[in-house]
């Protein structure tokens, strides 16, 4: 679901200060993010999930669960998926030039797709992602106070792109009555429930404070490169303590 956010200030700062001097929940520049696509009608799903599942628990890592609704057809309608996931992996699948959408379907730092319950083809998209930089470029800092986000991109890269919050579900479990999972639990890590944009990035330093009713500590802030409006390269991420 793609809602927009109540600013109350918006800052893109030239010189924004340093940001080991930030308050708060501090600078973090993982080494990559992981996109997980599933579905509770997928039979293929559940190794993928609990691969998933496991990922979430590396410090190191930002994991995140996107269900789909692509395969609704089948029996059983996905009680967490969203149109804007299968949107996004549409996207992702239409920038890459292979169209390749499926489940499971892992993406990392939004480029490099692969089958997510193949450790092997993983593995390979976490090597590719992370050849030239060891560490997602960019860092972030955020700090929460209350309803108030305050997120500060550092040195890093240039060019424009743009910057997301993700309202995240740590942990949820779906009991599925009907489709290729009948009878089964599905068991999720980090399930997104919702993606808003923050604002548009210019490159270099800057300092983003927003407004947002309802925001807990499970959140992740992603910095993204756009092409022709669809989403490309993940240039940094943060998530808050609750993850």
């Amino acid at each position: 679901m793609m809602r927009s956010i109540a600013f109350a200030a918006l800052l893109a700062l030239a010189g924004a200060p340093a940001l080991a001097q930030t308050a708060g929940e501090g600078a973090q520049s993982p080494r990559a993010v992981i996109e997980l696509f599933t579905s509770q009608g997928c039979s293929s799903c559940p190794p993928a999930d609990k691969r998933l599942s496991e990922m979430a628990g590396d410090p190191d890592l930002v994991a995140l669960t996107l269900p789909v609704d692509y395969w609704d057809y089948l029996g059983w309608k996905d009680t967490l998926a969203r149109p804007a996931f299968s949107n996004r992996q549409r996207a992702y699948a239409k920038l890459r030039g292979d169209r390749a959408v499926y489940t499971p379907q892992m993406v990392v730092n939004g480029e490099f797709a692969c089958i997510g319950s193949d450790a092997t083809a993983v593995a390979q998209s976490m090597r590719q992602a992370t050849q030239e930089d060891a560490r997602l470029p960019v860092a972030l800092a955020t700090k929460r106070e209350g309803t108030r986000l305050t997120v500060e991109i550092g040195e890093g890269a240039e060019g424009a792109g743009e910057l997301w919050l993700l309202t995240i579900e740590p942990r949820v479990s779906v009991s599925i009555d009907r489709g290729e999972n009948r009878g089964r639990v599905a068991h999720y890590a980090n399930v997104v429930r919702d993606i808003a944009p923050i604002g548009a990035w210019r490159g270099g330093p800057a300092r983003f404070a927003i407004e947002r009713a309802g925001l807990s500590d499970a959140y992740v802030v992603l910095l993204q490169r756009r092409h022709d409006g669809r989403p490309g390269r993940i240039l940094g991420a943060a998530k808050g303590p609750a993850l």
